[in-house]
C-alpha cells in the first residue's frame, strides 16, 4: 500500500515554471494565498523527512520510500517499484494545497503536468504492507507528519512501472 506523507510546499522543484507563471500572470506577490503572501507561500523551506522515515523504518517493515522530487508522482514513484507493478493514486486522497491550485488556475497547467512538474503535496511516499497502513499513519502522525492512505500497488499493465490516476 501507499502511504502519502504531507510536503510543505513545493520544495526544490518547478521553480521555472512558478517563475513564468508569477510572471505571465502579473501575480502580486504579496497578495494573500491561504492567510499568507504568495511570496511566503513560494518561499516555504523544503521539508527535510529524515528523522521521521528513520523513527518509521525503525518501528514498522517499509518497502520502500520516494521522496517526489522534480518528476513529481509519475517520475519518482516508478523507481521503488518492482518490475511488473503499477502504483494506482487516489487522487480523492488528498486535497491540493493552495499554492497547486493556484499554479494551475493562474498557469493553466494541464493536470498531469502538474503531477509531472510539482509534488502537489505530496513529499514522500511509503510502501508498506496492507496490514501495516494503519500502524505506520499513527507512527507518522506521531512524529509530526500529516499522512494519509495514497493509494496501492497492483499487477503492471504497463511494459514499465508506472503511475496510474485514479
Amino acid at each position: 500500500m501507499l502511504i502519502g506523507v504531507a510536503a510543505s510546499g513545493a520544495h526544490s522543484n518547478g521553480y521555472s515554471l512558478i517563475r513564468k507563471i508569477i510572471e505571465v500572470s502579473g501575480a502580486d506577490l504579496n497578495q494573500d494565498l491561504a492567510g499568507r503572501s504568495l511570496a511566503d507561500v513560494v518561499m516555504t523551506p523544503t521539508r527535510i523527512y529524515v528523522k521521521s522515515m528513520l523513527a518509521l523504518i525503525k518501528a514498522l517493515p517499509v518497502h520502500a520510500l520516494a521522496h517526489i522530487t522534480g518528476g513529481g508522482l509519475p517520475g519518482n514513484l516508478p523507481r521503488v517499484l518492482p518490475e511488473g507493478c503499477d502504483a494506482v493514486i487516489d487522487e480523492s486522497s488528498w486535497n491540493w494545497p493552495p499554492l497547486f491550485q493556484w499554479l494551475q488556475a493562474q498557469g493553466n497547467v494541464e493536470r498531469f503536468e502538474m503531477y509531472r512538474t510539482f509534488n502537489c503535496g505530496v513529499g514522500m511516499v511509503v510502501v508498506v504492507p496492507a496490514d501495516q497502513v494503519e500502524a505506520t499513519i499513527a507512527q507518522l502522525k506521531s512524529t509530526g507528519d500529516d499522512a494519509w492512505l495514497l493509494g496501492k500497488i497492483v499487477p503492471s499493465t504497463h511494459s514499465e512501472p508506472t503511475v496510474v490516476f485514479a
